[in-house]
């Protein structure tokens, strides 16, 4: 009979110093003779070695590589190029995610035909739809190009041969989760296949000196789906970000190894496709002729572009026993403490009683602490039924103290409402330069602030039991 145990010679095991008792896994007391300490390991596996080979290339002096080579190509759509640092890099590749409808495929079409030349031709690689599809989409953003060559694929090596017989300058592949590779197990999308085929794209991407885009998928918490690793791959990695129900789109950076991730990229997206806005304050704004009860502007800073932003609130007689809060593009939380910071520091306690709805315009979101001050002037506003000044801002966070404090780029923000036309200013403490015709109010504190509403109406707010405004 054949014998049918393995022999152990190479498992490594772990023996008591002191006792010579022996164990298959390590403990930190020797059950034997209770020592501590003493248990270790024996019989281990030799350690493997990798003997110097020969190298591909000669290290030389950082002042004698060529830079040239990592000098960025424009892609033909300004605010994509801001968020980059200029444009693609040739060897670069890039991931961008966002939400399904949210534009990614329609952006990244548009400038697949702008990037295309004789010299530059471009590839698009769809897996998710047919190329009759993309045609379609084409035709209706104008993105239609004989150098523009486009393949609906979804197996690795056909997408590795199109590269073989196109040689293209930019790769787009959508997305990446829909593509797999014939030699690894499980379904497209799985983590090993994302891996597999983000690993062969930018391994084609350096050799050839191709710029990559990838365009990748995310889960129901926003996060990019796939193996983290993913991202740590890739050179660039972008967030495609805006409310289906407003034309509003935003491209962050959140890894850029050629430039900063503080730019912001603002497009608006239409049925003739996605446009980039150089100056999207205009979707904030609300023109009027007369100021209106419950509205204040204010800067806020996306990356490092100023935009000003029009926050309302509105409040009204409760006809429950606990009123309502509801919010729409600000923080609840931060809504919330502006309440009591109006209540208790500037003594208005008729909000209490009252049900407020408090939102931006546009769809834009504001969460930076420096929209406290609007929010809290806006209230106030639409507590009192008193409009704010014409042509004013407002600009600084508020704490729980009443104090406003000072916030980042002051002087960008003030040069931002400047040039819309902004005559007046609220904002903490030594702001720095102001720009020359602009009139602004320095404050300390929340009762400083609400001195900017007329004192005529501001008497006619409701009054508690004790008097107090």
């Amino acid at each position: 009979m054949a014998a049918r145990t393995k022999t152990t010679k190479d498992r490594p095991s772990y023996r008591c110093t002191e006792c010579g008792w022996q164990t298959a896994k390590w403990l930190g007391r020797c059950p034997e003779c209770q020592a501590w300490g003493t248990v270790e390991e024996y019989g281990a596996p030799a350690v493997r070695t990798t003997t110097p080979g020969r190298v591909t290339t000669s290290a030389l002096p950082i002042g004698q590589v060529d830079g040239r080579q990592a000098t960025a190509r424009p892609t033909g759509v300004p605010e994509l190029d801001r968020v980059l640092g200029g444009g693609l890099v040739p060897g670069a590749v890039v991931l961008v995610a966002g939400e399904p409808g949210v534009g990614k495929s329609t952006l990244l079409l548009d400038v697949a035909a702008k990037s295309a030349s004789d010299e530059h031709r471009t590839l698009y690689v769809t897996g998710e739809e047919s190329a009759s599809q993309v045609r379609l989409r084409a035709d209706r953003i104008g993105a239609i190009d004989d150098h523009l060559y486009l393949a609906a694929e979804t197996d690795l090596a056909a997408v590795l041969g199109h590269l073989d017989a196109v040689k293209p300058s930019l790769l787009i592949m959508d997305s990446v989760q829909t593509v797999a590779s014939p030699e690894i197990d499980g379904a497209p999308g799985g983590m090993a296949q994302v891996r597999e085929v983000a690993g062969a794209l930018i391994r084609a991407s350096k050799d050839r000196g191709m710029s990559t885009l990838l365009v990748g998928h995310v889960t129901k918490d926003g996060a990019i789906a796939g193996p983290r690793l993913l991202e740590h791959l890739v050179d660039v990695v972008l967030s495609f970000e805006g409310d289906r129900h407003a034309r509003l789109r935003l491209v962050r950076g959140v890894k850029n190894r050629y430039g900063t991730t503080d730019e912001v990229g603002c497009f608006e997206l239409h049925d003739e496709g996605i446009t980039g806005l150089a100056d999207p304050s205009g979707l904030f704004l609300t023109r009027r002729a007369e100021p209106v009860p419950g509205t204040c502007l204010t800067v806020t800073l996306e990356g490092r572009r100023p935009l000003v932003a029009e926050v309302q609130a509105l409040t009204v007689d409760s006809q429950i026993p606990s009123p309502r809060r509801t919010t729409s593009g600000l923080e609840t939380s931060r809504v919330s403490m502006m309440l009591a910071v109006l209540e208790q520091r500037g003594r208005i306690s008729a909000l209490g009683k009252r049900d407020i709805y408090s939102a931006t315009v546009g769809g834009v979101k504001l969460s930076e602490p420096a929209a406290d001050l609007a929010v809290a002037l806006a209230l106030a506003s639409a507590a009192s039924d008193t409009p704010l000044p014409k042509n004013l801002v407002a600009i600084g966070e508020v704490g729980l103290a009443g104090e406003v404090r000072r916030v980042t780029g002051v002087q960008r923000r003030l040069a931002e409402a400047h040039r819309l036309g902004f005559t007046h200013a609220l904002v903490p403490s030594d702001p720095g330069k102001v720009p020359a015709g602009m009139k602004v109010l320095e404050v300390a504190d929340i009762g400083d602030a609400l001195r900017v509403l007329p004192r005529s109406r501001r008497r006619e707010a409701p009054q508690d039991e004790e008097g107090r405004r």
